[in-house]
């Protein structure tokens, strides 16, 4: 069975007590955003909140990664807010981007996770994270260009 969190529609509330401001900004620009962001955009994005370095995005990111609020797409350089807080596993995360409108649907599935898990063990390979990423089309735009 595979949970699914489309990035457009859920909205889950993270406890954001324990941020500083930076994190605080950095969280509330990609949780607002239609699809993921690199941190140059958000830089741009906050710099009427006064940023004006890279390496302010990059600390707040970097915490909330760790935190496990935000994700990284790898392929992208980019960045998602995690929508599902109440989802303990982040070791193993599933994203679908599509190539044509940008939208990301993030998932995951146990069984994949434990396939890959029992590969890693049975190669002595120490797994710390995995990052799966689907590239194609949404159903959005499969549609749209079917119909052309």
């Amino acid at each position: 069975m595979s949970d699914h969190h489309d990035h457009h529609h859920h909205h889950h509330h993270h406890d954001r007590s324990g941020l500083t401001r930076n994190q605080n900004l950095v969280f509330g620009a990609l949780e607002e955003a239609q699809g993921p962001l690199t941190a140059y955009t958000i830089l741009d994005k906050l710099r009427v909140e006064g940023f004006r370095a890279p390496l302010q995005v990059y600390r707040a990111l970097e915490k909330l990664v760790e935190m496990g609020m935000v994700h990284r797409l790898e392929s992208l350089n980019a960045f998602v807010a995690c929508r599902h807080p109440s989802c303990e596993d982040h070791a193993s995360t599933a994203f679908a981007i599509c190539e044509t409108c940008g939208s990301v649907t993030e998932f995951a599935d146990e069984e994949v996770s434990k396939r890959l898990s029992g590969w890693a063990k049975g190669e002595g390979f120490v797994l710390h994270k995995t990052v799966i990423e689907l590239r194609g089309l949404c159903c959005t735009c499969k549609d749209a260009a079917a119909a052309q």
